[in-house]
């Protein structure tokens, strides 16, 4: 790959994913000179940041050819075309293509419009892009689903993303042989809305069934991760392979965004907070050293102090040990940047709150792993994490990729030591 070819990528872990799809995409086409940026655009902020990069990498790669792409490029592709910065837009469909990085000659852009972002919601299929997986060497990331059929009132990505779609689950499996064949120890399933997986599909399957017939017909995979899901939509195939399953790892990161059942309703989601409560009761009986990430929005419209008080104390209830916490910020093209809006101030401090509970309960999460014996996985010479995806540093090296069996002696600064 050319050592001028630039990739900046914001957002998700799946963004982080298709960045690297399209570096193979754009060396195998030869590409040079180019800056690529991959957006996001989940927040009003998101977006901001997205401008003030591109600003910044114009002012640092004056000659190169400046590409905008992702979500944001596909939902507001007139905010970048406005930007002199810019040369091209892409959106998410085409960022896939091997046509699109064909094309990508100065004289080729200079030709032809500067925007190429078609309907999304056209789409119907998803591929399997192969790709090594990233990060590490020890992990690798396999897309499984793009897209959401639902529509949440504060959420603009199914306009990014379009409508679900699944990869095929032989496609799956081939993909994660592969990578195993390559000496990854441990695979991620990655989506938008990764519990819709085959709805789409013959038969439609279940993402229960994708995980139990990834372990069956991939012996040699040492560990198994699914990344976010919805809680209401689990099916039995995959409370079975929580239960049964040492290889899938208990570690589930759920997207409950609140704890109130008025705000619950007003975001348009589809459990309420005593389904939250259940079902990480459900997954713990079935798996005791199971550990749950959540998404939680500060701040939503209309949202009280005792709404608030709701969602602040679905921390406990859910025994939830990594919060990923959002203040709330209106996106402009949702319903709820329509509603009655929560004071900046409040919204600001309620994120404070939650980001503190979150704290009290990776430290209580910590403080609990002591004497305990963990399975590691090498991330680094002295760093790899436990099966429920806590971070451990070690006081003598191990090879990166390997997983060593250790006992923890203590934590500090949210990570464990051992």
């Amino acid at each position: 790959m050319d050592s001028t070819l630039k990739f900046t990528t914001l957002g998700c872990r799946l963004n982080a994913y298709e960045t690297e799809a399209m570096k193979a995409l754009a060396a195998e086409a030869g590409v040079e000179n180019a800056v690529i940026v991959n957006t996001c655009a989940v927040t009003s902020e998101a977006v901001r940041k997205a401008r003030q990069d591109i600003r910044r990498l114009r002012r640092e790669n004056p000659d190169a050819t400046l590409i905008v792409t992702g979500c944001a490029a596909q939902t507001e592709p007139e905010t970048f075309a406005a930007m002199q910065e810019v040369d091209l837009i892409i959106g998410n469909t085409e960022k896939m293509q091997p046509a699109t990085w064909a094309n990508l000659s100065p004289d080729f852009i200079g030709e032809s419009e500067r925007v190429r972002v078609d309907d999304i919601m056209s789409v119907t299929e998803t591929a399997g892009h192969l790709i090594d997986g990233f990060g590490t060497r020890s992990r690798a990331y396999v897309q499984v689903q793009n897209g959401c059929d639902h529509r949440c009132t504060f959420c603009i990505i199914p306009f990014g993303r379009g409508n679900s779609r699944s990869v095929a689950a032989g496609v799956v499996v081939e993909q994660i042989k592969r990578l195993v064949d390559q000496g990854y120890q441990e695979v991620v399933l990655t989506g938008v809305d990764l519990t819709s997986w085959g709805a789409d599909l013959p038969a439609t399957p279940r993402l229960g069934d994708l995980v139990l017939r990834i372990l069956k017909l991939v012996p040699d995979l040492a560990r198994l991760r699914i990344s976010s899901i919805d809680s209401i939509e689990a099916d039995d195939a995959l409370m079975q392979a929580i239960a049964s399953e040492p290889r899938l790892m208990p570690h589930l990161h759920l997207s409950l965004q609140a704890g109130d059942d008025m705000i619950l309703k007003r975001m348009k989601r589809r459990h309420m907070r005593d389904d939250a409560i259940r079902f990480c009761e459900e997954a713990r009986t079935l798996r005791p050293d199971m550990t749950f990430g959540a998404d939680i929005i500060a701040g939503f419209p209309t949202e009280t102090d005792a709404m608030f008080a709701n969602s602040l104390r679905l921390v406990e209830e859910c025994d939830l040990t990594w919060l990923h916490v959002f203040p709330y910020s209106p996106r402009p093209g949702t319903p709820a940047a329509r509603m009655p809006q929560v004071n900046g101030g409040a919204i600001k401090a309620r994120a404070a709150q939650l980001r503190t509970a979150g704290t009290q309960q990776v430290t209580r999460h910590l403080a609990a792993q002591i004497g305990k014996s963990h399975k590691i996985l090498m991330e680094s010479p002295v760093m790899g994490r436990t099966e429920q995806f806590t971070e451990v540093h070690l006081s003598s090296e191990h090879p990166e990729g390997k997983i060593i069996h250790a006992v923890i002696s203590g934590h500090a600064d949210g990570h464990l030591v051992a």
